[in-house]
């Protein structure tokens, strides 16, 4: 009777215990979805793969980029002639290097708040970080002046690092410019006064560079050859108002130490018959060649110097000077100048060479710049014999 009595209390117990299926199930509240944040783009493994519309100078001062186009100089990667990216600006010389009659595109970067220091004979002193780039494009008529009668070539940097200039040579393909470290060889044909010449244009490795660029005699430094000041020293059209490049460069902060530019040594175009013979002659000699005929030169060992400073009437200049190591060509010629004798002088006859063993300068040319070697000769014929007795 007792158990009966237990049991009867127990059942309403057991029929709401939380085991039974038909019980109301309390809900749990639900885990709300968490999206999960983007993933970032993986920062570049290269400064050169870098995405800027500015001028990349970390690619610039630590990496040799494979496309000119990763560097951002230009507004229009695939226009190295116009539009640079700030503080990028063009720059022109009164007279040019000769490269197979190639117009030339300069551009000097400078970063803010840097300057360039003029020096009065020699190429002027530029900071850590400036950029210097020169593009070629070749004619097709050497008489035709435009883009349209051209076509783009390389593109040449020389850029300062903190371990000193180092150079970059770029070659135009489909409308990209490509780092080729070991230059390269272009077929081109093109028309001067009426006659058809066919070469090979030779674009420099970055060995090659170094024979113009070096400034000591164990080949150890090189520096840009033509920011000189009288190189400098003539107008230019900006924002298209006509202005003196040097005053120019002051007024845009770029140059400092500027003296007044009647103190300001000025070298001419060849073609300029405005300025004295020599003036223009000396000029073309010293962008042409005085970058190797120096002290601390690639031809220092020849004794010959064709600075635009150099007293032209004296024997270092080459009047009545025989160089060392050259036999004198067919015509066995004996003398660098010959005073009053261009067509005897050295001087005048290797730049009508095309022989690579015997063409001034070795390289950057491979046809006779025709106009320079006869202004060259005209300015030799005029000077007096007795500058020199020159025994032929």
């Amino acid at each position: 009777m007792r158990k009966l009595i237990l049991l009867t209390l127990l059942m309403p117990l057991i029929s709401c215990g939380g085991s039974d299926d038909s019980a109301e199930v309390v809900s749990q509240p639900e885990t709300p979805t968490v999206t999960p944040d983007p993933t970032p783009d993986p920062a570049p493994s290269s400064a050169c793969e870098a995405n800027t519309s500015e001028v990349n100078w970390d690619a610039l001062m630590n990496e040799d980029c494979e496309s000119l186009a990763q560097y951002g100089l230009f507004i229009d990667p695939s226009i190295p002639t116009d539009s640079p990216v700030s503080p990028g600006i063009p720059y022109q010389l009164s007279t040019e290097l000769f490269s197979n009659y190639a117009s030339k595109h300069r551009f000097i970067f400078v970063p803010e708040g840097k300057t360039v220091s003029y020096d009065a004979t020699a190429t002027f002193d530029m900071p850590v970080g400036t950029v210097l780039v020169k593009s070629f494009s070749l004619p097709f008529d050497t008489q035709v002046i435009g883009a349209n009668n051209e076509v783009l070539i390389e593109t040449r940097l020389l850029v300062h690092r903190e371990t000193g200039w180092t150079t970059l040579p770029y070659i135009w393909q489909d409308g990209e410019a490509v780092l080729q470290v070991a230059g390269k060889d272009i077929a081109h044909s093109l028309n001067h006064q009426g006659e058809r010449q066919s070469f090979d244009y030779h674009v420099p490795s970055r060995a090659e560079c170094k024979l113009c660029h070096q400034t000591s005699a164990d080949n150890s430094r090189i520096e840009p050859i033509g920011l000189k000041a009288h190189l400098l020293n003539r107008p230019i059209v900006h924002q298209g108002n006509e202005l003196n490049q040097l005053l120019l460069w002051q007024q845009l902060g770029l140059l400092n130490d500027l003296p007044e530019l009647a103190q300001v040594g000025k070298a001419y175009d060849i073609f300029d018959e405005s300025a004295p013979l020599t003036v223009r002659a000396k000029g073309y000699l010293d962008v042409n060649c005085g970058h190797c005929h120096n002290p601390q030169g690639f031809a220092s060992i020849s004794g010959l110097r064709l600075g635009f400073y150099v007293d032209h009437t004296s024997f270092e200049y080459g009047i009545c000077k025989q160089p060392p190591g050259w036999d004198g060509g067919a015509k066995g010629l004996s003398y660098d100048i010959i005073p009053g004798d261009g067509e005897h002088s050295i001087l005048v006859y290797r730049q009508e060479l095309n022989e690579p063993k015997d063409r001034m300068p070795p390289i950057g040319r491979s046809i006779a710049h025709t106009d320079a070697v006869a202004l060259i000769e005209q300015w030799i014929d005029q000077m007096a014999p007795e500058l020199g007795n020159c025994q032929q």
